[in-house]
């Protein structure tokens, strides 16, 4: 009986067709290996081309009517040092899920620092943020990155080589040192020497190079005076 019914049901279309039809086959899907559309393909491969450092995880507690509800806060500090760095925050009931939210603000929170061609500051700055005071200045060349905490996780990320820091507030808030450290690198107005790429020689040109006769420089014949007999 069972076969009979099979046998009377008709062939459903490509998607879905008759009620009493089977479904036919689906659609080609994209290749496994290529790289996946959409702002989700998109984030991935953003993900990628960033490094990431988890600055600081802490326990945070919000007073509701029946008591608190405790969740975590985790600032994430991302760059490919090349001169781009980001700071970011994010909460959530899981360190997993902060950390993931915290990723994605600082994705968005993604700044270009300023940086002369030696990998340094041009001048002197200074950010705040709250009660955190920060104080940066540029290094002679080879000697590194001196700082500490959250502003050395910030220079690091964003690709300094040479760079001076100071602490000049007693706050020991990393997420308020690294904000200052972003605010203060938002004050220096500086705009990178172009570099001009060399030009790469045509064919044509070369002809043209072979083509030119070659300029001797003849040195003109020194013309000897006739001195004249004394009488």
């Amino acid at each position: 009986m069972v076969q009979q019914q099979q046998q009377q049901r008709g062939p459903g279309g490509p998607g879905g067709g008759q009620r009493g039809g089977y479904r036919g086959p689906g659609g080609p899907g994209g290749q496994r290996d290529g790289h996946r559309g959409g702002p989700r393909g998109q984030q991935r491969e953003r993900d990628q081309e960033f490094d990431q450092k988890v600055l600081d995880i802490a326990r945070v507690a919000r007073v509701v009517a029946g008591g608190r509800r405790f969740s975590f806060r985790a600032t994430v500090v991302i760059g490919d040092k090349k001169g781009r760095v980001g700071v970011g925050v994010g909460k959530g009931s899981d360190v997993t899920i902060a950390i993931g939210k915290a990723a994605k603000n600082a994705n968005k929170n993604v700044m270009t620092v300023p940086m002369t061609p030696e990998g340094t500051l041009p001048y002197d700055t200074t950010g705040k943020q709250s009660s955190s005071v920060v104080f940066l200045k540029p290094a002679k060349e080879g000697r590194g990155v001196i700082a500490g905490g959250a502003v050395r996780t910030v220079c690091d990320l964003a690709g300094y080589k040479d760079i001076a820091a100071k602490v000049l507030s007693r706050s020991t808030n990393k997420l308020n040192m690294a904000l200052a450290t972003v605010n203060a690198l938002e004050r220096i107005d500086y705009k990178a020497p172009e570099v001009k790429k060399p030009e790469k020689k045509t064919e044509k040109s070369k002809e043209k190079e072979v083509a030119k006769p070659e300029n001797k420089t003849e040195k003109p014949e020194k013309k000897v005076k006739a001195t004249k007999d004394k009488k």
